[in-house]
């Protein structure tokens, strides 16, 4: 690491459609910006834009829920289409109580509501009161990838991409950045081995570089109305290796709290 990191929003993206060439999208906001990207700097992309981008949008009104989405919506008091879809993104349920659906998604990560969501999601004039949702992209580490390609090709330098998301935690209050996708930059960090300033040696430190970086950037994207769903961070020293986003998943057998 180093003892000073940037981050900057990239200003003036616009509204994403499904269909639309993200990667280009943020070439050319980049461009406007006046950013040229340098070797070892980072996007950071909320999952939103990427999402949008895939075509990831589903109505609820297209839902038809069966059985069990019926009774696990009976259990929550949540809508029953919106229960289907979230099963259908799921491996497992983790957690359930009235108000609360917490699963293991597909992607291995655990999430309230298999990260499907209604915010900053456009709706149409029948859609008014939320009837379009927003699930989470198909493969994000390949949509990071595809990213880095775009980005990496025209600036001719190694760049890395992390796409985020917001999700809660089991024993801390408020949501905060997590990597769903990653190109370019390490997911976890394996530090065991190194000296700390006292000469012993660390035996458990794998640092969620990954995260880190989804977290740091939350703080310009913010959940609301800013309007701001990518950003640049430079200043980052790194080891270049092959990752992805997976890498932060615990395992099954490791889990305890699942």
């Amino acid at each position: 690491m180093t003892s000073q990191i940037m981050l900057t929003a990239v200003p003036g993206l616009p509204h994403i459609q499904a269909g639309d060439d993200l990667g280009g999208v943020l070439l050319a906001a980049l461009l406007k910006a006046g950013i040229l990207l340098q070797a070892g700097d980072v996007l950071a992309v909320a999952q939103k834009i990427v999402s949008k981008a895939e075509g990831r949008q589903v109505n609820l009104r297209d839902i038809l829920p069966d059985a069990r989405a019926q009774e696990v919506a009976q259990a929550t008091g949540k809508d029953p289409r919106l229960v289907a879809l979230i099963l259908q993104e799921s491996e497992e349920i983790s957690r359930l109580r009235q108000g609360v659906l917490i699963v293991r998604h597909r992607l291995g990560f655990t999430s309230a509501n298999a990260g499907i969501d209604r915010s900053n999601v456009p709706q149409t004039e029948s859609d008014a009161d939320g009837e379009t949702v927003l699930l989470l992209p198909l493969d994000p580490d390949a949509s990071a990838a595809r990213l880095r390609q775009t980005l990496a090709a025209y600036f001719g330098v190694p760049v890395g991409v992390v796409i985020t998301d917001s999700h809660g935690r089991p024993f801390r209050l408020g949501t905060v950045g997590v990597a769903i996708g990653v190109a370019g930059v390490p997911a976890l960090w394996d530090r065991r081995g190194e000296a700390d300033l006292y000469g012993y040696r660390l035996q458990h430190t794998d640092v969620g570089v990954a995260d880190e970086i989804a977290a740091a950037a939350g703080l310009l994207m913010g959940q609301a109305a800013e309007g701001t769903p990518v950003v640049l961070v430079r200043g980052l020293a790194l080891p270049a290796n092959a990752c992805k986003a997976s890498d932060l998943v615990r395992p099954k057998h490791l889990d305890l709290y699942r």
